[in-house]
């Protein structure tokens, strides 16, 4: 029995990260987990452990400093906003006005309007912008009593994040197609680096690998589904994707299951004709990650991951051994995929969550990366 409620857990981690800045690291831009990861332990039940997570979390690695906000952009004129999409230098811009937003309107009308907008900028911090603003949505709606002005702020700058860090993907995606997704994925061409593979090289690759012939036809291929039975099917095939690619490196290909499992938490609160162009967005973004990650594919659609999981644990002692781990990453992805499961049990969720936890180092551990 936790002593905490979730929602002051939730505001108390968001007040102790108040501090921080959009990204973290030294000579690399990688995204700040604590607002998602301190959220994810919660809905996980450990309410208690949220307080000394964040302690952890803030020391593993300097974040750099909350940006300032320099010129206004006005939210009426598209003239003024959209020239600032992408443009990491105005996040504070960024920031400013979706707190105005959210200061003058419910924060489901700020959503609604601009989700829209953003939506075709998906891969933005690979996929993080749309993450962070997903846990602040559940944060929000599953919170008691009337949001705070912290879960307000989160959800502005979970939006900024995503505004700033606005990156679209070569081709125009739709669902037109009459293909599963598992057929989808088995026809789209991969090929071997031709350079270094890791997230610095991913736009790099994936510019060179648009070019490739298929590859646009391959954005038209799925077929168009229910929204949720659609999400099920994604974060399914990619817990399949990350099992069957023990060789890659361990974090990158987490997000073809968290991104999906975000949308589903704000599908609710999003009209039924901005699913399907968020889910064909969700498409384009999982051929990103199967093109700059993958080169072939490997053991997926196998039964080879049955070796590695060895005895999966319940699901209630792998969201404790996640908690236990600590790694943000983990942490997350050990939620969504016991929510997934949840909704659909099988059993390659649970085995992904447990192969994350085996494949990426502990925070204790300083935070690296280590390939098993």
């Amino acid at each position: 029995m936790t002593s905490i409620s979730y929602s002051d857990a939730l505001n108390d981690a968001l007040e102790r990260l108040d501090d921080l800045g959009y990204e973290r690291g030294q000579g690399v831009d990688l995204a700040n987990h604590g607002p998602m990861g301190a959220e994810a332990l919660a809905l996980l039940g450990h309410e208690d452990e949220v307080a000394r997570w964040v302690e952890r979390y803030r020391k593993a690695m300097d974040h750099h400093e909350p940006p300032a906000a320099r010129f206004a952009l006005d939210p009426a004129d598209e003239a003024s906003w959209r020239p600032a999409l992408g443009a990491f230098d105005r996040a504070g811009d960024w920031e400013r006005l979706f707190a105005r937003e959210l200061a003058d309107a419910p924060w489901h009308e700020v959503l609604v309007r601009w989700w829209p907008r953003l939506i075709p900028g998906l891969f933005a911090g690979l996929t993080h912008g749309l993450i962070r603003t997903a846990h602040a949505v559940r944060g929000l709606y599953a919170a008691a009593g009337e949001p705070t002005s912290l879960q307000l702020d989160e959800l502005a700058r979970g939006l900024a994040y995503w505004a700033a860090r606005y990156a679209e993907l070569p081709g125009r995606p739709h669902l037109g197609g009459s293909h599963s997704l598992s057929a989808a994925v088995a026809a789209l061409p991969r090929v071997a680096p031709d350079g270094p593979m890791g997230p610095r090289a991913a736009r790099r690759r994936l510019d060179v690998l648009a070019q490739l012939p298929g590859y646009e036809a391959s954005l038209g291929r799925l077929a168009a589904e229910q929204a949720p039975r659609l999400l099920s099917e994604m974060t399914l095939q990619f817990a399949d994707v990350y099992l069957g690619h023990p060789e890659v490196f361990p974090v990158p290909l987490v997000h073809g299951v968290t991104a999906p499992a975000a949308v589903r938490l704000v599908l609710p609160h999003l009209p039924h004709e901005l699913h399907e162009p968020t889910l064909a967005r969700l498409w384009q973004v999982h051929t990103a990650f199967l093109l700059v990650f993958t080169t072939d594919r490997r053991e997926e659609g196998t039964q080879a991951w049955r070796s590695e999981a060895g005895d999966v644990p319940p699901p209630d002692e792998l969201g404790a051994r996640a908690a236990e781990h600590g790694d943000e990453h983990v942490i997350k992805f050990t939620e969504a995929c016991l929510r997934e499961y949840a909704l659909r049990p099988d059993p390659r969720f649970p085995a992904a969550a447990h192969a994350a936890q085996r494949r990426i180092a502990r925070l204790d551990d300083g935070g690296a990366i280590r390939r098993v």
